[in-house]
């Protein structure tokens, strides 16, 4: 994955997502209930406020949004700084409101929670830390610093010490928790999102590399018979021409080219005239396609297939999904990175099951992580001898994830261990002492002959011109 593309799933590019319309609208929502509370206890309870600083509060609020919506463009989007600037004045507003209208006697005042979490849901955690520490300092002065309320009679209205006190707790606890919460549960999804952007990208890019394998293949099958004719031409013309040695040259020279258009076309399309494979192939072929960028890296992959007990000698036929093909691919990458010199892969069938295990001789997986393997952007601490191996690699947490979820797009499951772990029942081998990664798969989700997904052998489509 590239870091300009990485570069462009990071936290400070993530502020440009908000509009600024968007915050303008739930701020007329807040002004709206605002004016509507401070005229309700106005004319309904009678309750004595100092309207002219109320509405004074309000009427900033009235004004910034106004300013807002003139001034800036309605695609206007936030940055970061402004983003904080914007959640930073509403809860100075809203803590001003309640400070005139009995503090934290006011059941209102619970509402100083939106602001910290509107901030944990899309501001990194430097800002969010700022504005739930000034909810928390503001909270914290409105139980001793308020207007009181007072009805039409005089009456100061207040709830007993120990419930201003309880609605302290709370609030600062909810701030505090919702923050934190509602902090990690957004930074998640962030995370998962920007993986599955990272997964799709890879998929695509597989799938060109197929479809354009595809195309060079077909053309080089379709090429054949017209070059085989040009050469046979010219192998006669050179027979009749050997009185002629100025034009013998010419047509030698033309067997030549078509012999080398033969052997670039056959070089770029790999499968030649095997094209009709592009779609399904033996799971042994699958397997060594998935592996090949990867067998010549100073490590040695050792490849063994066979039958399960039960199952039947003749290898599966498989579909050659380019999901199948880049998570293969990226789990033998992760075996060859952490091996010390010998990589495993066995594929093992059943009439139910086909079983692809791939073992390293390396120091496996730390325990603390096993459990957590394939999440997004989840990176093992590499040791010494890690970085002895392969100094210059530095993975993003990304490939295991993207193998995993491509896999089970396929209807895979995999499981994780330590080839050293005595309570794993995948392995029984005692040489392969590293990780362990199993892939299975129903048989009639990948059988591409038998299968629920049976793809018939079809012939290739003439290319016209």
């Amino acid at each position: 994955m590239s870091e300009s593309f990485i570069g462009l799933m990071s936290g400070q590019e993530r502020s440009h997502w908000i509009r600024l319309r968007t915050l303008i609208l739930l701020r007329w929502v807040a002004i709206g209930g605002q004016i509507t509370a401070i005229a309700v206890a106005q004319n309904l309870y009678n309750l004595q406020l100092d309207l002219g600083l109320c509405y004074f509060a309000v009427g900033v609020s009235v004004v910034g949004n106004l300013v807002a919506m003139f001034v800036f463009p309605e695609n206007k989007r936030l940055s970061e700084f402004e983003n904080f600037l914007t959640v930073l004045f509403d809860l100075l507003q809203l803590s001003f409101l309640l400070y005139l209208t009995g503090g934290l006697n006011n059941p209102f005042a619970l509402l100083v929670l939106g602001p910290v979490t509107i901030s944990a849901n899309m501001m990194r955690l430097r800002s969010t830390l700022i504005i739930g520490g000034t909810a928390i300092i503001l909270v914290t002065l409105m139980a001793e610093f308020h207007m009181p309320l007072r009805t039409a009679q005089g009456f100061i209205l207040r709830i007993p010490d120990v419930f201003v006190f309880g609605n302290w707790i709370a609030i600062i606890i909810a701030v505090m928790f919702l923050g934190a919460y509602s902090h990690r549960i957004s930074s998640e999804m962030r995370s998962m999102s920007d993986a599955l952007a990272a997964t799709q990208l890879a998929l695509s890019r597989e799938q060109k590399l197929t479809d354009l394998g595809g195309v060079v293949a077909a053309a080089a099958h379709e090429l054949g018979t017209p070059l085989a004719t040009i050469k046979l031409a010219s192998a006669e013309l050179i027979e009749e021409l050997d009185d002629r040695p100025d034009l013998r040259v010419d047509a030698a020279l033309i067997r030549e080219q078509a012999d080398r258009c033969r052997d670039i076309l056959q070089n770029m399309g790999r499968a030649g005239k095997d094209d009709l494979h592009l779609r399904q192939a033996p799971v042994s072929t699958v397997i060594h396609e998935a592996a090949e960028p990867h067998m010549h890296r100073g490590k040695f992959i050792h490849f063994k297939e066979g039958p399960d007990e039960g199952g039947d000698v003749q290898q599966p036929t498989i579909l050659r999904k380019p999901e199948i093909i880049h998570g293969l691919r990226n789990l033998v990458q992760n075996a060859v990175d952490y091996s010390r010199a010998n990589v495993w892969v066995d594929s093992i069938w059943t009439n139910d099951t086909i079983l692809v295990r791939i073992y390293d001789d390396g120091g496996g997986y730390p325990s603390h992580v096993l459990g957590r393997i394939g999440d997004p952007f989840m990176r093992r601490g590499r040791s010494d001898s890690d970085r002895k191996m392969r100094p210059e690699y530095e993975g993003m947490g990304l490939g295991l994830f993207i193998a995993k979820t491509l896999l089970e797009r396929t209807g895979a499951s995999l499981r994780f261990a330590n080839g050293s772990d005595p309570s794993q029942n995948i392995s029984i081998h005692t040489d392969r002492p590293g990780a362990i990664v199993e892939v299975s798969w129903p048989r009639k989700m990948i059988d591409a002959l038998e299968g629920d997904y049976a793809v018939p052998m079809g012939h290739n489509k003439q290319i016209e011109i």
